[in-house]
Order: structure tokens, then C-alpha cells, then sequence
């Protein structure tokens, strides 16, 4: 009889019964979990302190950006979060587009990792013209109050008989 190669030796020859070979030889997510964590493990315990304290100081940092840029698109932009001119992007024509032509507010820079614009057109039209009405709501309301104040202190200087003259 001809002896089999030791990778395909019988789990029996190996001690083990047919369904513990199978259990140990298949991997199973946890144990693939233990072994992730086992990697990130020894590699954080090699870094060193300080170099840590930098690494999280720079992923928190970067968490932030990412947050300030998004809340910071509203209405047109006049300036990148990175500092880059804003440019007028018109999408062109493509074979999967459903809007071909579609306009943007696009970063000169733009990169889609979240620190730039690509704001879409209409949306940064329709928020400029809310926030436009506002401040003229805003300024009818300060127009107003000057001219009830104006018509007060007239009317406190005829009743006090103040002449400013």
C-alpha cells in the first residue's frame, strides 16, 4: 500500500475524529476576528506613546475637518474649506446620467475624500435665495421699528415740549 503525501494524511492517523479535523480546518469569523485583533494588537504595542497621542491628535483632527466641511455647505460658495476658487462645473454628457448638463460649485482642487466642494448648483441657488429673503425680511422689520422709534420720540418731545432747535 502506497503512503499518502502528510497533507492528506487521515485524521484519524492524526488522533483527531472526522468532525474535530473538519471544526479545527475551518476557519470560523470569530477565530478570524482573534486573528485581526491579534495583528492590530501587536502593532499598537509597538508604537510608541507619543507617536500614538500624534496618530489620534491627527485622526481626530481630520474627523473635524471633514465635519466643519460639511457643515459649511450652504447657499454658494465663494471659497473652498482648503482655500481653492470655486468654479462652475457643467457634468456632461454620459451613457448611465439621467441629468446630463447638471451644474455644480466644484473646489479647483476637488478630490472625493471630503475636504472639498462639489456642491450642486441648484441646491446653492435655492438656499443663497432663502437666505437672501431672510435678511430682506429682516431688514423690513429694522426699517419698521426706525420709523415707529422716529414717531415716538417726536411724540414724547411734543409732550414734554422739548425743541431741539
Amino acid at each position: 500500500m502506497r503512503e499518502s503525501p502528510h497533507f492528506l494524511l487521515s485524521p484519524k492517523k492524526l488522533g483527531f475524529s472526522t468532525r474535530e479535523a473538519i471544526f479545527v480546518a475551518t476557519p470560523i469569523q470569530s477565530s478570524i476576528l482573534h486573528q485581526i485583533d491579534d495583528v492590530v494588537r501587536s502593532h499598537r504595542a509597538e508604537m510608541d506613546p507619543a507617536e500614538e497621542r500624534r496618530h489620534s491628535k491627527k485622526q481626530k483632527d481630520h474627523c473635524n475637518m471633514l465635519g466643519f466641511v460639511a457643515d459649511s455647505q450652504y447657499g454658494v460658495p465663494r471659497r473652498c474649506a482648503c482655500g481653492g476658487r470655486i468654479i462652475d462645473e457643467v457634468r456632461g454628457k454620459e451613457d448611465y446620467d439621467s441629468l446630463p448638463g447638471k451644474r455644480f460649485f466644484t473646489c479647483v482642487n476637488y478630490e472625493d475624500d471630503g475636504l472639498h466642494y462639489r456642491h450642486p448648483w441648484v441646491v446653492g441657488v435655492q438656499e443663497e435665495n432663502k437666505r437672501l429673503s431672510k435678511r430682506l425680511h429682516e431688514a423690513e422689520q429694522v426699517m419698521k421699528g426706525v420709523w415707529k422709534l422716529n414717531k415716538r420720540i417726536e411724540d414724547l418731545e411734543v409732550s414734554t415740549g422739548y425743541n431741539p432747535v
